[in-house]
């Protein structure tokens, strides 16, 4: 029996031998205070098949016994689950969380509730605990086994293949025969035994959690995925069933789904004894009638239905828990039911924000011994997440609280797994191929198929798959890594103290990134020799535009490391100062760069022939864009392109530092101004090209992804700025992704779906708009209201800075489009329903991701499925901040690479990094030979400080990067790279008009 303040962990509930994973509620969480009163036992039967009493009190309402579950279990995502029970007309109800337990049980020594799930979330990759995940495998099973979620002979066998994998480990041919004979997980189990063992042989090396995972990403894609039918009859009396899903309500003949009324067109959901009413829209397209009605069997049976669909829709649809309508003083009409608990944005927000020790839970039908800390975490989405982690959006790059998850490459992986700490793995099939790829080139690693690319920028590694949300990238590998404080002052090189060595350090470490994108390049054009739809003009445009760069600064490359090793002591103290200085290397190359600068000028070519030529190819755009979301291609394919001409600009800055530093007198000095001059006047011919180009890029990157647009990247349109406001509508502040140009002002919203795309709602022409404050109209901090054809959108910025600079730009704008002869051009596809001619104020917050399915189902190419999720616009989603063409300019002069110490605000060693600073992100390797990166962290909504005393870290060049309760010590060799990197990083997390400030204060 459990009694309040006694709660075992789940490990003792289970009794199972072994810690087969983690969970993270704070062991010190106490449930809602229990009245007094008589205790009354409840019996509660789990989810895996394990029952348990608690003692309550008989006053006590649902959410305290629902809550003493969830502590009993360390489950922190628990709103996606309730207690259900057979009622004493024996249908099965959900308990009441807001209503005494007295006043819903006739005869609670009598009756069981179950412990089940109640949200069915769409997108499995939303689950961020293991602990979740495994509750919502078991649920499956149960569904299998009882005939409730059908699918195909083929699904059936592929979902029990997980399950035993995940019970009984790698395949075994008699130990698998032998369990599937005592063990029935699906109806008609001995015609699919044969199958079942196929797909088993292929998930060797699967640990139970990944299995879970695999599991739910499957599920996820049935149509009976999470459905409860309801039996119902229509006017004619044809039998049907209802059901509600995350989407809105649904219309079943036997198993077949036959109408699906999105919330979006639902106006209002009622019922009136046993009809069960569904009000629409108004659509003037729509000949059929407004109001649906449905019989069902009784009363009871349509006010249940009603409820869960009320709950759904706030669960799914709200962005937090709607508040109690005030009592009636004399009379009251209709139902006072509402939803009681956190939304899943709730859920999302809080299990992000919140770090939560782990703690251990055991699988009760596993046999696998397994150890939870040697999972292997691969890159981001559709990978497993680590057992031992938090997934964060906020901190994308995952950390525990104690940073005590220390990932190791398990059995199977690779000796290049190991090496970089995550693991090759791939899905569905796991191939005896696969730990050979891990060892080639990276031409090699660019031709691996779409089934069996892993990815590190945000998405899934099976193309099939639908793209959950952004972001959330691989832990690195602590492993053999963290050292102590004296052992890292051991091992530190003695570097010279001048300056001027620094400044070449710098001209190294990005002259490797440099070269790698160069490789990335060269690996693309092997992927684009082996295809026939790629025209033979583009493939010689390419070749012959980055052969000779790369061929040039390979040989450079070499130069630059013999230059350093020799500066840095490796030589007789007689001949070292013959060493002592690069301005001659620079010079050099320079020269040679004029020499290349049609190649130079053609690397602008090569982004408009590529976009030609994918837009009369569609093969050509799939193959370009799996070859982007591979995870060596950790920024767009197109910044990658132009990476020439930005490699221009570091050179003008480091031969400028070079140059103040050293004296007229000194012997390098000629060379630098020599070089410095020379790059100079090549930038001068090329920089008017680069500003269009960068301009043209960020466009096609917002094509891909913005949807119910098109030609969004024509001639004469500039991005001005992006990012997000709050909109004002009768629900209240919305929030909203807007994009603004010189001639239009676009605004949208990302939902809660499977597809990494933001649907445009309106278009507002800037053409006549005007801009005033209205915080004290309104009573809405930092807001505004913009006024267009004689109609008002009120939206307000999440500060008084971010509300200044969408005015001045706007204000820009508009001036811009005033001066501008052309008419606005219309944006939206044809088939959008809404209208473009101004800020409509009938929208109404239903509208918002209601039409917003995965877009397989709408015909889409699988191209067009396939997104980054962490991109610009993504990021600025989820920080709630704006970036503007101005920022993304300052970006592309302020990159940087090298090695980089750090250290979690709650852990003691230091980890040793190479890091790349590039698209306001940092990039995590183990080393610079590193193919990908293993993690990366944007800097978007961060502040970059010292770290002061306080934070009781007694080093030298730390700065200190955080982001609400995200915290991350990073440390540098000198001072010169500690003031290097907090410049760079600034130009990040601080405005515009701050960064210019920070950028003509340069130290010397």
């Amino acid at each position: 029996m459990v009694e309040q303040g006694q709660m075992s962990l789940a490990g003792q509930r289970l009794g199972a031998p072994e810690t087969l994973g983690i969970s993270t509620l704070e062991p010190g969480y106490k449930p809602p205070a229990m009245p007094p009163g008589r205790l009354l036992p409840i019996r509660v039967l789990l989810l895996d098949d394990s029952e348990e009493i608690f003692d309550i009190s008989h006053r006590s309402s649902g959410r305290v016994l629902f809550e003493m579950v969830c502590m009993h279990m360390n489950l922190v995502e628990g709103d996606y689950f309730g207690l259900e029970f057979q009622s004493h007309h024996r249908r099965m109800v959900w308990l009441d969380l807001l209503k005494p337990i007295r006043k819903q049980i006739t005869r609670p020594k009598h009756t069981v509730l179950r412990f089940v799930v109640k949200f069915f979330s769409p997108d499995h990759s939303l689950l961020l605990e293991e602990l979740t995940r495994y509750l919502f495998a078991l649920q499956v099973r149960q569904d299998l086994a009882s005939g409730r979620l059908t699918c195909s002979d083929a699904s059936a066998a592929l979902l029990v293949s997980h399950i035993i994998q995940s019970e009984i480990g790698d395949f075994e041919e008699t130990q698998c025969r032998q369990h599937l004979l005592n063990t029935n997980y699906i109806p008609d189990q001995m015609a699919l035994m044969d199958k079942i063992m196929e797909f088993h042989h292929k998930h060797i090396g699967q640990t139970p959690a990944e299995s879970d995972y695999r599991l739910l990403e499957v599920a996820c894609r049935l149509e009976m995925y999470g459905i409860r039918l309801h039996p119902a009859k229509d006017r004619e009396g044809t039998k049907l069933s209802l059901a509600v899903a995350h989407g809105g309500v649904l219309v079943f003949q036997g198993h077949t789904r036959i109408n699906n009324f999105n919330w979006s067109k639902i106006r209002k959901l009622s019922f009136k004894r046993r009809r069960f009413l569904i009000k629409l829209r108004a659509d003037p397209g729509n000949v059929n009638q407004d109001t649906l009605e449905f019989l069902m069997a009784s009363r009871d049976c349509c006010k249940m239905f009603w409820k869960i669909c009320v709950e759904y829709h706030a669960f799914f649809r709200l962005f937090e828990e709607p508040r109690p309508k005030p009592k009636p003083v004399l009379f009251s009409r209709g139902s006072s039911f509402r939803f009681s608990g956190r939304t899943q944005k709730q859920v999302i927000d809080y299990v992000k924000e919140n770090e939560f020790k782990k703690l251990p839970f055991d699988r009760k039908h596993s046999r696998v011994q397994y150890n939870s800390s040697l999972s292997p975490l691969r890159s981001a989405q559709h990978q497993v997440p680590n057992q031992a982690v938090k997934q964060s959006w906020d901190g994308s790059f995952l950390v525990s609280s104690e940073d005590s998850a220390v990932l190791r490459p398990c059995g199977n992986s690779s000796p290049s797994t190991q090496r970089n700490g995550c693991s090759d793995q791939t899905y569905p099939i796991k191939e005896d191929s696969r730990s050979q790829a891990a060892k080639q080139s990276p031409i090699d690693r660019a031709e691996v198929t779409c089934a069996s690319v892993t990815l590190v920028n945000g998405h899934a590694d099976d193309c099939r798959g639908a793209t959950p949300s952004p972001l959330i990238s691989p832990m690195l590998n602590d492993s053999g890594a963290i050292r102590t404080d004296d052992e890292e002052d051991n091992r530190r090189k003695i570097c010279p103290a001048d300056k001027a060595y620094f400044i070449a350090k710098e001209l190294l470490s990005t002259e490797r990134t440099y070269l790698k994108d160069l490789e990335l390049i060269t690996a693309f054009q092997g992927v684009l020799d082996k295809e026939d739809c790629v025209p033979d003009t583009l493939k010689t445009l390419l070749s012959s535009t980055y052969e000779p760069l790369h061929s040039h600064h390979t040989h450079f490359l070499q130069e630059l490391e013999e230059r350093l090793s020799l500066w840095e002591g490796r030589c007789s103290m007689q001949d070292k100062g013959d060493f002592q200085h690069v301005g001659d290397l620079l010079l050099k190359t320079i020269q040679h760069l004029k020499s290349l600068s049609a190649q130079l000028q053609m690397s602008s070519e090569c982004v408009y022939a590529l976009e030609r030529a994918c837009a009369a190819s569609r093969r050509l755009e799939h193959v370009c864009r799996e070859f982007e979301l591979q995870k060596v291609c950790y920024i767009p394919l197109n910044v990658f392109l132009l990476s020439p001409l930005h490699r221009l600009l570091h050179y003008r800055q480091i031969l400028d530092r070079l140059c103040k530093h050293q004296p007229p007198t000194h012997t390098d000095y000629s060379h630098c101004r020599a070089a410095l001059d020379d790059v100079c006047e090549l930038e001068a011919v090329l920089h008017p090209g680069l500003v269009e180009m960068e301009n043209y890029q960020k466009l096609l990157e917002l094509q891909k992804d913005v949807s119910g647009v098109e030609r969004l990247a024509t001639a004469g349109r500039q991005l001005i700025r992006l990012g997000c406001l709050s909109k004002l509508s009768g629900k209240g502040l919305q929030q909203r992704m807007f994009f603004l140009f010189n001639d239009v002002l676009l605004y949208s919203t990302r939902g809660i779906t499977s597809a990494n795309r933001f649907t445009v709602h309106r278009q507002l022409p800037l053409r006549g708009m005007t801009i005033r404050e209205s915080e004290d109209e309104w009573g809405v901090p930092h807001s505004f209201t913009l006024t267009v054809q004689q109609q008002s959108l009120v939206v307000a910025a999440c500060s008084e800075s971010e509300m200044e600079k969408w005015m001045e730009d706007l204000k820009m704008a508009v001036d811009m489009a005033e001066e501008s002869d052309g008419p606005t051009s219309d944006l939206l596809t044809p088939s959008k329903d809404v209208s473009s001619s101004g800020a409509s104020e009938v929208e109404s917050e239903d509208d918002v991701c209601g039409s917003q399915t995965s877009l397989p189902r709408h015909g889409n190419s699988s191209a067009n499925t396939l997104q980054r999720g962490n991109t610009t616009a993504h990021v600025c989603w989820h920080r709630n901040t704006s970036v503007s063409m101005l920022d993304f300019s300052i970006a592309t002069e302020n990159k940087l690479s090298g090695n980089l110490l750090r250290k979690f605000k709650n852990s003691n060693g230091w980890q040793k990094l190479w890091v790349v600073f590039t698209n306001f992100t940092l990039f995590f390797y183990k080393t610079h030979e590193d193919e990908f990166p293993l993690a990366s962290l944007p800097l978007l909504g961060y502040s970059v400080t010292d770290a002061g005393e306080s934070e009781n870290i007694h080093k030298d060049h730390v700065f200190k990067l955080h982001f609400k309760s995200h915290v991350y010590f990073f440390r540098t060799e000198s001072q010169y790279f500690f003031e290097r990197w907090m410049t760079v990083i600034r130009s990040a997390t601080v405005s515009a008009s701050r960064t210019r400030y920070l950028n003509r204060t340069e130290p010397d």
